[in-house]
Protein backbone atom coordinates (compact mmCIF):
# COMPACT_ATOMS: atom_id res chain seq x y z
CA UNK A 1 0.00 0.00 0.00
CA UNK A 2 1.47 3.44 -0.90
CA UNK A 3 2.74 5.39 2.13
CA UNK A 4 0.51 8.09 3.49
CA UNK A 5 -2.74 6.62 2.15
CA UNK A 6 -5.24 6.23 5.02
CA UNK A 7 -6.76 2.85 5.68
CA UNK A 8 -10.39 2.67 4.61
CA UNK A 9 -12.52 0.88 7.19
CA UNK A 10 -13.77 -2.44 5.88
CA UNK A 11 -17.47 -2.92 5.42
CA UNK A 12 -18.71 -5.14 8.21
CA UNK A 13 -19.93 -8.43 6.83
CA UNK A 14 -23.24 -9.87 8.01
CA UNK A 15 -23.24 -12.81 10.39
CA UNK A 16 -24.10 -15.41 7.79
CA UNK A 17 -21.06 -14.53 5.69
CA UNK A 18 -18.46 -13.87 8.36
CA UNK A 19 -18.54 -15.66 11.72
CA UNK A 20 -15.43 -13.76 12.81
CA UNK A 21 -17.25 -10.45 12.35
CA UNK A 22 -19.33 -11.27 15.43
CA UNK A 23 -16.43 -10.66 17.76
CA UNK A 24 -15.59 -7.43 15.94
CA UNK A 25 -19.00 -5.98 16.80
CA UNK A 26 -18.09 -6.05 20.46
CA UNK A 27 -14.71 -4.29 19.95
CA UNK A 28 -14.43 -0.62 19.13
CA UNK A 29 -12.13 0.67 16.41
CA UNK A 30 -9.79 2.15 19.00
CA UNK A 31 -9.49 -1.23 20.73
CA UNK A 32 -8.92 -3.16 17.50
CA UNK A 33 -5.79 -1.99 15.68
CA UNK A 34 -5.93 -1.15 12.01
CA UNK A 35 -2.91 -3.38 11.43
CA UNK A 36 -5.04 -6.43 12.27
CA UNK A 37 -7.61 -5.42 9.66
CA UNK A 38 -4.98 -5.45 6.94
CA UNK A 39 -3.73 -8.89 7.97
CA UNK A 40 -4.60 -11.36 5.16
CA UNK A 41 -5.18 -14.10 7.74
CA UNK A 42 -8.07 -12.06 9.16
CA UNK A 43 -10.01 -12.00 5.91
CA UNK A 44 -12.64 -14.41 4.65
CA UNK A 45 -11.26 -16.51 1.78
CA UNK A 46 -13.79 -16.55 -1.07
CA UNK A 47 -14.67 -19.78 -2.82
CA UNK A 48 -13.13 -20.40 -6.23
CA UNK A 49 -16.31 -19.37 -8.06
CA UNK A 50 -16.34 -15.99 -6.31
CA UNK A 51 -12.60 -15.39 -6.36
CA UNK A 52 -10.93 -12.77 -8.60
CA UNK A 53 -9.05 -15.50 -10.48
CA UNK A 54 -9.27 -15.33 -14.25
CA UNK A 55 -10.52 -18.92 -14.51
CA UNK A 56 -13.36 -18.17 -12.08
CA UNK A 57 -14.34 -14.99 -13.92
CA UNK A 58 -14.38 -16.80 -17.25
CA UNK A 59 -16.22 -19.96 -16.13
CA UNK A 60 -18.22 -19.32 -12.96
CA UNK A 61 -18.97 -15.63 -13.52
CA UNK A 62 -21.30 -16.04 -16.53
CA UNK A 63 -23.01 -19.04 -14.90
CA UNK A 64 -23.71 -17.11 -11.69
CA UNK A 65 -24.92 -14.10 -13.67
CA UNK A 66 -27.28 -16.27 -15.71
CA UNK A 67 -28.69 -18.04 -12.64
CA UNK A 68 -29.24 -14.69 -10.91
CA UNK A 69 -31.25 -13.42 -13.91
CA UNK A 70 -35.00 -13.32 -13.16
CA UNK A 71 -35.82 -14.95 -16.48
CA UNK A 72 -33.17 -17.69 -16.27
CA UNK A 73 -35.63 -20.47 -15.42
CA UNK A 74 -37.91 -19.51 -18.29
CA UNK A 75 -34.96 -19.31 -20.67
CA UNK A 76 -33.79 -22.82 -19.73
CA UNK A 77 -37.32 -24.15 -20.18
CA UNK A 78 -37.67 -22.43 -23.56
CA UNK A 79 -34.37 -23.88 -24.77
CA UNK A 80 -35.40 -27.40 -23.70
CA UNK A 81 -38.74 -26.97 -25.50
CA UNK A 82 -37.03 -25.95 -28.73
CA UNK A 83 -34.67 -28.94 -28.48
CA UNK A 84 -37.62 -31.29 -27.90
CA UNK A 85 -39.52 -29.93 -30.91
CA UNK A 86 -36.52 -30.19 -33.21
CA UNK A 87 -35.61 -33.67 -31.93
CA UNK A 88 -39.17 -35.01 -32.29
CA UNK A 89 -39.58 -33.71 -35.84
CA UNK A 90 -36.10 -34.62 -37.10
CA UNK A 91 -35.88 -38.08 -35.50
CA UNK A 92 -39.40 -39.04 -34.44
CA UNK A 93 -38.71 -42.73 -33.91
CA UNK A 94 -35.53 -42.02 -31.95
CA UNK A 95 -37.31 -39.50 -29.74
CA UNK A 96 -40.17 -41.88 -28.96
CA UNK A 97 -37.84 -44.85 -28.44
CA UNK A 98 -35.66 -42.91 -26.00
CA UNK A 99 -38.50 -41.79 -23.74
CA UNK A 100 -40.08 -45.25 -23.96
CA UNK A 101 -36.94 -46.89 -22.58
CA UNK A 102 -38.17 -49.49 -20.05
CA UNK A 103 -37.22 -49.00 -16.40
CA UNK A 104 -37.67 -52.04 -14.16
CA UNK A 105 -36.80 -53.01 -10.61
CA UNK A 106 -37.05 -56.48 -9.12
CA UNK A 107 -37.54 -59.80 -10.85
CA UNK A 108 -39.60 -59.28 -14.01
CA UNK A 109 -40.49 -55.76 -12.86
CA UNK A 110 -42.18 -56.89 -9.66
CA UNK A 111 -41.12 -53.70 -7.82
CA UNK A 112 -41.22 -51.20 -10.69
CA UNK A 113 -42.16 -51.62 -14.33
CA UNK A 114 -42.42 -48.34 -16.22
CA UNK A 115 -40.63 -46.25 -18.84
CA UNK A 116 -38.34 -43.23 -18.76
CA UNK A 117 -41.08 -40.69 -19.50
CA UNK A 118 -43.14 -41.97 -16.55
CA UNK A 119 -40.09 -41.74 -14.28
CA UNK A 120 -39.85 -38.06 -15.22
CA UNK A 121 -43.58 -37.32 -14.90
CA UNK A 122 -44.32 -39.34 -11.77
CA UNK A 123 -40.92 -39.23 -10.07
CA UNK A 124 -38.90 -36.11 -10.85
CA UNK A 125 -41.99 -33.91 -11.10
CA UNK A 126 -42.83 -34.79 -7.50
CA UNK A 127 -39.96 -32.50 -6.50
CA UNK A 128 -41.45 -29.73 -8.63
CA UNK A 129 -44.81 -30.16 -6.91
CA UNK A 130 -43.02 -30.25 -3.56
CA UNK A 131 -41.64 -26.82 -4.44
CA UNK A 132 -45.16 -25.69 -5.36
CA UNK A 133 -46.39 -26.85 -1.94
CA UNK A 134 -43.57 -24.94 -0.25
CA UNK A 135 -44.34 -21.77 -2.23
CA UNK A 136 -48.04 -22.05 -1.41
CA UNK A 137 -47.23 -22.50 2.29
CA UNK A 138 -44.95 -19.45 2.23
CA UNK A 139 -47.53 -17.26 0.53
CA UNK A 140 -50.19 -18.37 3.02
CA UNK A 141 -47.87 -17.79 5.99
CA UNK A 142 -46.07 -14.55 5.18
CA UNK A 143 -46.76 -13.64 1.55
CA UNK A 144 -49.47 -12.18 -0.66
CA UNK A 145 -52.10 -14.61 0.65
CA UNK A 146 -51.35 -14.23 4.38
CA UNK A 147 -54.51 -12.20 5.14
CA UNK A 148 -58.04 -12.60 3.74
CA UNK A 149 -58.11 -9.02 2.44
CA UNK A 150 -54.77 -9.39 0.67
CA UNK A 151 -55.81 -12.72 -0.84
CA UNK A 152 -59.31 -11.69 -1.95
CA UNK A 153 -58.47 -10.09 -5.31
CA UNK A 154 -55.84 -12.67 -6.40
CA UNK A 155 -58.21 -15.45 -5.33
CA UNK A 156 -61.16 -14.05 -7.31
CA UNK A 157 -58.92 -13.36 -10.31
CA UNK A 158 -57.46 -16.87 -10.23
CA UNK A 159 -60.94 -18.38 -9.89
CA UNK A 160 -62.10 -16.50 -12.98
CA UNK A 161 -58.89 -17.52 -14.73
CA UNK A 162 -59.62 -21.19 -14.06
CA UNK A 163 -63.38 -21.40 -14.64
CA UNK A 164 -63.57 -19.47 -17.92
CA UNK A 165 -60.78 -21.43 -19.70
CA UNK A 166 -62.40 -24.71 -18.62
CA UNK A 167 -65.78 -23.46 -19.92
CA UNK A 168 -64.25 -22.44 -23.27
CA UNK A 169 -62.62 -25.84 -23.59
CA UNK A 170 -65.88 -27.66 -22.88
CA UNK A 171 -67.66 -25.46 -25.44
CA UNK A 172 -65.44 -27.05 -28.11
CA UNK A 173 -65.32 -30.60 -26.77
CA UNK A 174 -68.44 -31.35 -24.66
CA UNK A 175 -69.79 -34.79 -25.45
CA UNK A 176 -66.80 -35.66 -27.61
CA UNK A 177 -63.76 -37.86 -27.19
CA UNK A 178 -61.63 -34.99 -25.86
CA UNK A 179 -63.92 -33.60 -23.15
CA UNK A 180 -61.81 -35.05 -20.31
CA UNK A 181 -59.08 -32.48 -20.98
CA UNK A 182 -61.01 -29.56 -19.44
CA UNK A 183 -58.35 -29.12 -16.73
CA UNK A 184 -55.54 -28.48 -19.22
CA UNK A 185 -56.09 -24.72 -19.87
CA UNK A 186 -56.64 -23.90 -16.18
CA UNK A 187 -52.94 -23.70 -15.25
CA UNK A 188 -50.34 -20.91 -15.32
CA UNK A 189 -46.62 -21.51 -15.81
CA UNK A 190 -45.12 -19.11 -13.28
CA UNK A 191 -41.55 -19.54 -14.60
CA UNK A 192 -42.47 -18.38 -18.12
CA UNK A 193 -44.89 -15.72 -16.84
CA UNK A 194 -42.32 -14.13 -14.53
CA UNK A 195 -39.73 -14.36 -17.31
CA UNK A 196 -41.98 -12.16 -19.48
CA UNK A 197 -42.33 -9.62 -16.67
CA UNK A 198 -38.58 -9.72 -16.08
CA UNK A 199 -38.01 -8.83 -19.74
CA UNK A 200 -40.27 -5.78 -19.32
CA UNK A 201 -38.66 -4.76 -16.00
CA UNK A 202 -39.59 -1.19 -15.01
CA UNK A 203 -42.62 -1.05 -17.32
CA UNK A 204 -44.61 -3.24 -14.91
CA UNK A 205 -45.53 -1.90 -11.42
CA UNK A 206 -44.08 -4.02 -8.58
CA UNK A 207 -47.58 -4.65 -7.23
CA UNK A 208 -48.47 -6.49 -10.45
CA UNK A 209 -45.53 -8.87 -9.95
CA UNK A 210 -46.93 -9.75 -6.53
CA UNK A 211 -50.46 -10.00 -7.96
CA UNK A 212 -49.35 -12.40 -10.71
CA UNK A 213 -47.46 -14.52 -8.19
CA UNK A 214 -50.57 -14.70 -5.98
CA UNK A 215 -52.75 -15.69 -8.95
CA UNK A 216 -50.21 -18.33 -10.02
CA UNK A 217 -50.07 -19.81 -6.52
CA UNK A 218 -53.87 -20.12 -6.37
CA UNK A 219 -53.83 -21.56 -9.90
CA UNK A 220 -51.39 -24.16 -8.63
CA UNK A 221 -53.76 -25.01 -5.77
CA UNK A 222 -56.59 -25.38 -8.28
CA UNK A 223 -54.46 -27.60 -10.53
CA UNK A 224 -53.53 -29.79 -7.57
CA UNK A 225 -57.21 -30.21 -6.65
CA UNK A 226 -58.09 -31.03 -10.26
CA UNK A 227 -55.30 -33.62 -10.48
CA UNK A 228 -56.31 -35.21 -7.17
CA UNK A 229 -60.03 -35.40 -7.98
CA UNK A 230 -60.48 -35.54 -11.75
CA UNK A 231 -57.36 -37.41 -12.85
CA UNK A 232 -57.01 -40.04 -10.15
CA UNK A 233 -58.78 -43.36 -10.62
CA UNK A 234 -59.19 -46.72 -8.94
CA UNK A 235 -58.53 -45.35 -5.45
CA UNK A 236 -57.19 -48.01 -3.07
CA UNK A 237 -58.35 -46.99 0.40
CA UNK A 238 -55.73 -49.02 2.29
CA UNK A 239 -52.79 -47.46 0.45
CA UNK A 240 -54.32 -43.98 0.73
CA UNK A 241 -54.72 -44.49 4.49
CA UNK A 242 -51.06 -45.54 4.71
CA UNK A 243 -50.04 -42.35 2.88
CA UNK A 244 -52.11 -40.26 5.29
CA UNK A 245 -50.47 -42.01 8.26
CA UNK A 246 -47.03 -41.20 6.86
CA UNK A 247 -48.01 -37.54 6.40
CA UNK A 248 -49.46 -37.36 9.92
CA UNK A 249 -46.20 -38.79 11.27
CA UNK A 250 -44.33 -36.11 9.28
CA UNK A 251 -46.51 -33.43 10.89
CA UNK A 252 -46.00 -34.89 14.39
CA UNK A 253 -42.22 -34.71 13.94
CA UNK A 254 -42.50 -31.03 13.04
CA UNK A 255 -44.58 -30.37 16.17
CA UNK A 256 -42.01 -32.19 18.31
CA UNK A 257 -39.24 -30.04 16.77
CA UNK A 258 -37.32 -33.09 15.59
CA UNK A 259 -34.31 -31.61 13.80
CA UNK A 260 -32.77 -34.64 12.08
CA UNK A 261 -33.47 -34.68 8.35
CA UNK A 262 -33.45 -38.43 7.74
CA UNK A 263 -36.87 -39.15 9.35
CA UNK A 264 -38.53 -36.43 7.26
CA UNK A 265 -36.96 -37.67 4.02
CA UNK A 266 -37.93 -41.27 4.82
CA UNK A 267 -41.53 -40.34 5.62
CA UNK A 268 -41.75 -38.21 2.48
CA UNK A 269 -40.60 -41.12 0.32
CA UNK A 270 -43.06 -43.46 2.03
CA UNK A 271 -45.90 -40.98 1.52
CA UNK A 272 -44.97 -40.73 -2.18
CA UNK A 273 -44.86 -44.52 -2.63
CA UNK A 274 -48.13 -45.10 -0.77
CA UNK A 275 -49.86 -42.30 -2.71
CA UNK A 276 -48.73 -43.77 -6.03
CA UNK A 277 -50.02 -47.19 -4.99
CA UNK A 278 -53.36 -45.71 -3.89
CA UNK A 279 -54.33 -44.48 -7.35
CA UNK A 280 -53.99 -40.79 -6.44
CA UNK A 281 -51.25 -39.21 -8.54
CA UNK A 282 -47.92 -39.46 -6.72
CA UNK A 283 -47.11 -35.75 -7.11
CA UNK A 284 -49.88 -34.93 -4.63
CA UNK A 285 -47.64 -36.36 -1.90
CA UNK A 286 -45.00 -33.79 -2.80
CA UNK A 287 -47.53 -30.98 -2.44
CA UNK A 288 -48.69 -32.33 0.94
CA UNK A 289 -45.14 -32.54 2.28
CA UNK A 290 -44.52 -28.95 1.15
CA UNK A 291 -47.65 -27.72 2.93
CA UNK A 292 -46.59 -29.51 6.15
CA UNK A 293 -43.07 -28.04 6.17
CA UNK A 294 -42.67 -25.45 8.99
CA UNK A 295 -42.50 -21.83 7.87
CA UNK A 296 -40.91 -20.62 11.13
CA UNK A 297 -37.32 -21.26 12.30
CA UNK A 298 -36.57 -24.02 14.79
CA UNK A 299 -34.54 -21.52 16.83
CA UNK A 300 -35.31 -17.88 17.53
CA UNK A 301 -32.83 -15.65 15.67
CA UNK A 302 -32.30 -13.54 18.82
CA UNK A 303 -31.25 -16.62 20.78
CA UNK A 304 -28.91 -17.72 18.00
CA UNK A 305 -27.37 -14.25 17.87
CA UNK A 306 -26.71 -14.29 21.62
CA UNK A 307 -25.14 -17.75 21.38
CA UNK A 308 -23.03 -16.61 18.43
CA UNK A 309 -21.62 -13.74 20.49
CA UNK A 310 -20.84 -16.13 23.32
CA UNK A 311 -19.03 -18.56 21.03
CA UNK A 312 -17.10 -15.74 19.36
CA UNK A 313 -15.98 -14.42 22.75
CA UNK A 314 -14.78 -17.86 23.87
CA UNK A 315 -12.82 -18.71 20.74
CA UNK A 316 -9.31 -17.58 19.99
CA UNK A 317 -8.19 -15.49 17.02
CA UNK A 318 -5.08 -17.70 16.88
CA UNK A 319 -6.12 -21.29 17.75
CA UNK A 320 -3.48 -23.91 18.46
CA UNK A 321 -4.37 -25.92 15.35
CA UNK A 322 -6.61 -25.76 12.26
CA UNK A 323 -9.49 -27.54 14.02
CA UNK A 324 -8.67 -26.76 17.64
CA UNK A 325 -12.07 -25.12 18.19
CA UNK A 326 -14.04 -26.98 15.54
CA UNK A 327 -16.67 -28.17 18.01
CA UNK A 328 -17.63 -24.59 18.88
CA UNK A 329 -17.83 -23.52 15.25
CA UNK A 330 -19.81 -26.63 14.23
CA UNK A 331 -22.23 -25.92 17.07
CA UNK A 332 -22.60 -22.36 15.81
CA UNK A 333 -23.05 -23.53 12.20
CA UNK A 334 -25.87 -25.87 13.25
CA UNK A 335 -27.57 -23.09 15.21
CA UNK A 336 -27.24 -20.79 12.19
CA UNK A 337 -28.98 -23.39 10.03
CA UNK A 338 -31.79 -23.68 12.56
CA UNK A 339 -32.26 -19.90 12.59
CA UNK A 340 -33.62 -20.21 9.03
CA UNK A 341 -37.02 -21.87 8.62
CA UNK A 342 -37.11 -25.39 7.13
CA UNK A 343 -39.39 -24.03 4.41
CA UNK A 344 -36.88 -21.38 3.30
CA UNK A 345 -34.00 -23.86 3.40
CA UNK A 346 -35.97 -26.36 1.32
CA UNK A 347 -36.93 -23.74 -1.28
CA UNK A 348 -33.31 -22.55 -1.46
CA UNK A 349 -32.12 -26.13 -2.03
CA UNK A 350 -34.82 -27.18 -4.52
CA UNK A 351 -35.21 -24.07 -6.66
CA UNK A 352 -32.07 -24.37 -8.82
CA UNK A 353 -32.64 -28.10 -9.35
CA UNK A 354 -36.26 -27.65 -10.43
CA UNK A 355 -35.56 -24.59 -12.61
CA UNK A 356 -32.44 -25.82 -14.39
CA UNK A 357 -32.69 -29.62 -14.29
CA UNK A 358 -36.16 -31.06 -13.58
CA UNK A 359 -38.35 -28.72 -15.63
CA UNK A 360 -36.05 -28.72 -18.69
CA UNK A 361 -35.98 -32.56 -18.57
CA UNK A 362 -39.78 -32.54 -18.28
CA UNK A 363 -40.00 -30.26 -21.33
CA UNK A 364 -37.68 -32.56 -23.27
CA UNK A 365 -39.91 -35.53 -22.44
CA UNK A 366 -43.29 -33.87 -23.07
CA UNK A 367 -42.90 -31.01 -25.56
CA UNK A 368 -41.85 -33.17 -28.50
CA UNK A 369 -44.86 -32.49 -30.71
CA UNK A 370 -44.68 -33.94 -34.22
CA UNK A 371 -46.10 -31.51 -36.77
CA UNK A 372 -47.55 -33.13 -39.86
CA UNK A 373 -50.52 -33.23 -42.18
CA UNK A 374 -52.38 -35.67 -39.94
CA UNK A 375 -51.55 -34.04 -36.61
CA UNK A 376 -55.18 -32.98 -36.03
CA UNK A 377 -56.97 -35.69 -38.01
CA UNK A 378 -58.16 -37.79 -35.05
CA UNK A 379 -61.74 -37.52 -33.81
CA UNK A 380 -61.94 -34.60 -31.37
CA UNK A 381 -58.38 -33.42 -32.03
CA UNK A 382 -59.34 -30.06 -33.55
CA UNK A 383 -61.70 -29.32 -30.66
CA UNK A 384 -59.00 -30.22 -28.14
CA UNK A 385 -56.42 -27.97 -29.79
CA UNK A 386 -58.83 -25.03 -30.15
CA UNK A 387 -60.26 -25.51 -26.67
CA UNK A 388 -56.85 -25.50 -25.02
CA UNK A 389 -55.39 -22.71 -27.14
CA UNK A 390 -58.35 -20.34 -26.85
CA UNK A 391 -58.89 -21.29 -23.22
CA UNK A 392 -55.37 -20.13 -22.40
CA UNK A 393 -55.40 -17.09 -24.68
CA UNK A 394 -58.93 -15.74 -24.18
CA UNK A 395 -60.11 -17.49 -21.02
CA UNK A 396 -57.22 -16.24 -18.91
CA UNK A 397 -57.18 -12.76 -20.49
CA UNK A 398 -60.87 -12.23 -19.72
CA UNK A 399 -61.33 -14.39 -16.63
CA UNK A 400 -58.54 -12.90 -14.50
CA UNK A 401 -59.48 -9.20 -14.91
CA UNK A 402 -63.17 -10.10 -14.61
CA UNK A 403 -62.63 -11.95 -11.34
CA UNK A 404 -60.52 -9.10 -9.96
CA UNK A 405 -63.13 -6.52 -11.03
CA UNK A 406 -65.90 -8.42 -9.25
CA UNK A 407 -63.88 -8.66 -6.02
CA UNK A 408 -63.07 -4.93 -6.11
CA UNK A 409 -66.70 -3.99 -6.89
CA UNK A 410 -67.86 -6.10 -3.94
CA UNK A 411 -65.46 -4.20 -1.69
CA UNK A 412 -63.52 -7.25 -0.50
CA UNK A 413 -60.21 -6.04 -1.93
CA UNK A 414 -58.53 -3.26 -3.86
CA UNK A 415 -56.67 -2.73 -7.11
CA UNK A 416 -52.92 -3.49 -7.02
CA UNK A 417 -51.02 -0.27 -6.35
CA UNK A 418 -50.12 1.68 -9.49
CA UNK A 419 -51.99 -0.70 -11.81
CA UNK A 420 -54.63 0.05 -14.42
CA UNK A 421 -57.24 -2.19 -15.98
CA UNK A 422 -55.32 -2.36 -19.24
CA UNK A 423 -52.35 -3.72 -17.35
CA UNK A 424 -54.63 -6.24 -15.62
CA UNK A 425 -55.57 -7.42 -19.12
CA UNK A 426 -51.86 -7.77 -19.88
CA UNK A 427 -51.34 -9.80 -16.70
CA UNK A 428 -54.27 -12.01 -17.69
CA UNK A 429 -52.66 -12.64 -21.06
CA UNK A 430 -49.28 -13.44 -19.50
CA UNK A 431 -51.02 -15.84 -17.11
CA UNK A 432 -52.25 -17.67 -20.21
CA UNK A 433 -48.80 -19.23 -20.53
CA UNK A 434 -49.87 -22.61 -19.23
CA UNK A 435 -46.95 -24.67 -20.42
CA UNK A 436 -45.55 -26.92 -17.64
CA UNK A 437 -48.63 -27.85 -15.61
CA UNK A 438 -50.83 -27.87 -18.73
CA UNK A 439 -48.53 -30.42 -20.38
CA UNK A 440 -48.50 -32.40 -17.16
CA UNK A 441 -52.31 -32.55 -17.03
CA UNK A 442 -52.38 -33.45 -20.74
CA UNK A 443 -50.39 -36.58 -19.96
CA UNK A 444 -52.94 -37.50 -17.27
CA UNK A 445 -56.07 -36.63 -19.26
CA UNK A 446 -55.54 -38.59 -22.47
CA UNK A 447 -54.54 -42.17 -23.19
CA UNK A 448 -54.99 -41.55 -26.91
CA UNK A 449 -51.65 -40.19 -28.26
CA UNK A 450 -53.45 -38.29 -31.05
CA UNK A 451 -55.61 -36.34 -28.60
CA UNK A 452 -52.61 -35.74 -26.33
CA UNK A 453 -50.61 -34.33 -29.26
CA UNK A 454 -53.55 -32.11 -30.28
CA UNK A 455 -53.80 -30.75 -26.75
CA UNK A 456 -50.03 -30.14 -26.71
CA UNK A 457 -50.34 -28.17 -29.95
CA UNK A 458 -53.02 -26.07 -28.25
CA UNK A 459 -50.82 -25.56 -25.19
CA UNK A 460 -47.87 -24.49 -27.31
CA UNK A 461 -49.86 -22.19 -29.61
CA UNK A 462 -51.93 -20.65 -26.83
CA UNK A 463 -48.92 -20.09 -24.59
CA UNK A 464 -46.85 -18.44 -27.34
CA UNK A 465 -49.69 -16.15 -28.43
CA UNK A 466 -50.51 -15.27 -24.82
CA UNK A 467 -46.88 -14.44 -24.07
CA UNK A 468 -46.49 -12.22 -27.14
CA UNK A 469 -49.84 -10.45 -26.67
CA UNK A 470 -49.32 -9.96 -22.94
CA UNK A 471 -45.81 -8.60 -23.39
CA UNK A 472 -47.02 -6.20 -26.11
CA UNK A 473 -49.91 -4.88 -23.98
CA UNK A 474 -47.74 -4.39 -20.90
CA UNK A 475 -44.94 -2.79 -22.93
CA UNK A 476 -47.25 -0.30 -24.65
CA UNK A 477 -49.06 0.65 -21.44
CA UNK A 478 -45.78 0.85 -19.54
CA UNK A 479 -44.31 3.20 -22.15
CA UNK A 480 -47.43 5.37 -22.00
CA UNK A 481 -47.23 5.53 -18.20
CA UNK A 482 -43.55 6.54 -18.28
CA UNK A 483 -44.10 9.21 -20.94
CA UNK A 484 -47.03 10.60 -18.94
Amino acid sequence: MPPGRPLRPRRRMPFVNSPESLSRRCISRTEYPAQVESDPEDRIIPSWSRSPRASARLVAGPIRSFMAWEAAGGAALLLATIVALVWANVDTSGYEAFWSTPITLGADGSVLDTDLAKVVNDGLMTLFFLLIGLEVKRELAVGELSTPKAAAVPFAAALGGMLLPAAIYLAFTAGGAAQDGWGIPMATDVAFALAVLAALRSRVPPALWAFLLGVAVIDDIGAIIVIAIAYSSGIQAAWLAAAIVALVAFWVLTRLHVQARVPYVALGILAWAFTAASGVHATIAGVAVGLLTPAVPLQRPAAVSAEAHRVADETSDAPAGPDAESESWMHLAELSRQAVSPLTRAVHALHPWTSFVILPIFALANAGIVFGAGALSADGAVGAALGVGLGLLIGKAVGIPLGAWMAIRMGVGRMPSGARWGQMLGIGLVAGIGFTVSLFITDLAFDDPSLADAARIGVLAGSVLAAVAGALVLWLLGRRSRSA
